[in-house]
């Protein structure tokens, strides 16, 4: 579940370019793709957080002790310089930002992650504890999981990968600091993963992608196209390598949903998009998450979106 996401989802038109390219690459994939939408063919409205997720709160974000926009530890991101030399491959040269959801340890410090950042067109807290299986399996340790598979994929093709944390702190980093360090990477492409904690029988995987925002340090103006195409590519393989449907209740049946209340995409100056591989809260979903081999599934469908997509 995105770290900010008290807020509902903001239901926006797709752009074409967005749902052809998914189309095109969903009519090699499994069967259902295009029809995963509810019986009516449309959103059935905002996902339910589960008792982790963050608190109800006002049009800008929950309510919350200000306090300074500062890196909570003052730690560098992890990965970014690679213990031995990366081999050569059709992704050398290119640098991908991951960004795991949460962190395992937020739950233990609720004062810090409680604080409130800006991202641009309001404040919002700088982090939350993310959801969790009924049985207690974190998203903030399944995020970690398939972004460590992710990077080992993208490694192997040549990329610089760097990660946002790697459970190196005691919590965060704040939403902020998310989107500075991909934006101080220069990265040509960012991926926040996260999983979704709402109500039983919403099934299905979601690509979220940032919206038209302009207002205070947020302008997204340069990347939406260039995210839309970076979300598209990974749906569409995300499909066809894990055989998962997109989401039945989110983004009507293409797998995309366009937001412009998340401060990790507002403040992004590069490419960036959130991947919500499944709903932790249905007992399907959840037993898809829990297993290994599918989180590798997971993390190679978005590996082949991202290839794709800088490959052009």
């Amino acid at each position: 579940m995105p770290y900010d996401d008290s807020v509902p989802p903001t239901r926006r038109a797709r752009p074409l370019l967005v749902a052809a390219a998914l189309a095109a690459l969903c009519l090699t994939a499994v069967a259902g793709c295009g029809g995963a939408q509810d019986p009516a063919g449309t959103d059935t409205g905002a996902a339910k957080p589960g008792p982790e997720a963050e608190a109800t709160a006002s049009a800008s974000g929950s309510a919350s002790t200000p306090s300074p926009e500062a890196s909570p530890t003052g730690a560098q991101p992890s990965g970014a310089t690679p213990t031995a030399p990366l081999p050569q491959g059709p992704l050398t040269g290119r640098t991908v930002v991951i960004d795991p959801g949460h962190n395992p340890r937020n739950r233990e410090h609720t004062k810090e992650i409680n604080q409130q950042v800006d991202i641009g067109t309001g404040r919002k807290e700088c982090d939350t504890t993310g959801t969790s299986t009924n049985a207690g399996y974190a998203e903030a340790r399944f995020t970690l999981d398939v972004s460590h598979r992710l990077r080992e994929l993208l490694q192997a093709q040549g990329a610089r990968v760097v990660l946002t944390h790697d459970d190196d702190r005691p919590f965060g980093p704040c939403i902020d600091e998310r989107a500075r360090i991909g934006n101080e990477a220069k990265a040509d492409a960012v991926v926040s993963v996260h999983a979704d904690g709402s109500a039983v029988g919403n099934r299905g995987f979601h690509v979220i992608l940032p919206a038209a925002v302009k207002g205070g340090g947020a302008d997204t103006s340069k990347i939406v196209k260039s995210s839309a195409d970076l979300g598209a590519r990974i749906a569409g393989h995300f499909v066809r390598t894990t055989g998962s449907a997109p989401s039945n209740y989110i983004g009507g049946g293409t797998g995309l949903d366009t937001r412009g209340d998340l401060g990790g995409l507002n403040l992004s100056t590069v490419p960036k998009v959130f991947v919500e591989c499944g709903n932790m809260r249905d007992p399907e979903d959840a037993a898809l998450l829990t297993d290994a081999g599918w989180r590798q599934k997971a993390a190679q469908g978005m590996a082949d979106g991202i290839a794709a997509y800088l490959k052009g």
